[in-house]
């Protein structure tokens, strides 16, 4: 009989909860490769690539539009320091990946904000980092949103205006669109 004492404590583990959106997500089964509303748990040293290699790619996403690897996310510790974090880089030679509204070309690279939103062609991916202890593990888990992640953050839906001045007169939520100046922005 052990005492209360003597058992290890549990460490928590960091888990990225990702949520996907894509706006044919239902016709195309984009994500059907993907384990929703279940953790996942990765060693620490694990790099998470996301993209169409299923013989690369830890996450798959089953388009021909998604680059063989579109993005990387690596765990790692902050120098001097006991916080744990992510970096995300681009690994899509094709097609920026936008993290929040900094855009990333090939093999660039960025901190993972504990919240932020990831977009590239029609993709939206809300990440939110749940803080945990662990060194040596991490882990994720995915949903699906049914709406797109842009308006559901309240981010404008941007559509450019022609240089000959005339607008088309409605997009496709049915707004007329408003030009702005890139210095409002």
């Amino acid at each position: 009989m052990t005492s209360l004492e003597e058992l290890e404590t549990e460490e928590t583990v960091t888990c990225l909860h990702i949520t996907l959106y894509h706006p044919r997500q239902e016709e195309k089964q984009i994500f059907r490769n993907l384990n929703f509303l279940k953790r996942e748990q990765l060693r620490a040293d694990e790099v998470a690539k996301f993209g169409r290699d299923t013989n690369i790619c830890h996450y798959n996403l089953m388009d021909s539009r998604v680059s063989r690897v579109q993005f990387a996310l690596q765990f790692f510790r902050q120098l001097n320091n006991s916080e744990l974090g992510f970096e995300i880089k681009n690994m899509s030679k094709r097609s920026k990946l936008i993290v929040d509204n900094l855009e990333l070309d090939y093999l660039n690279k960025v901190d993972l904000p504990h919240k932020c939103l990831i977009r590239f062609g029609d993709y939206q991916l809300l990440i939110q980092r749940q803080e945990g202890e662990s060194v040596d593990y991490f882990e994720t888990r995915f949903e699906l949103a049914q709406d797109s992640l842009l308006q559901e953050r309240h981010l404008p839906l941007m559509q450019p205006i022609p240089e000959s001045g005339i607008s088309p007169s409605l997009n496709s939520q049915g707004v007329k669109p408003i030009e702005i100046d890139e210095n409002d922005v």
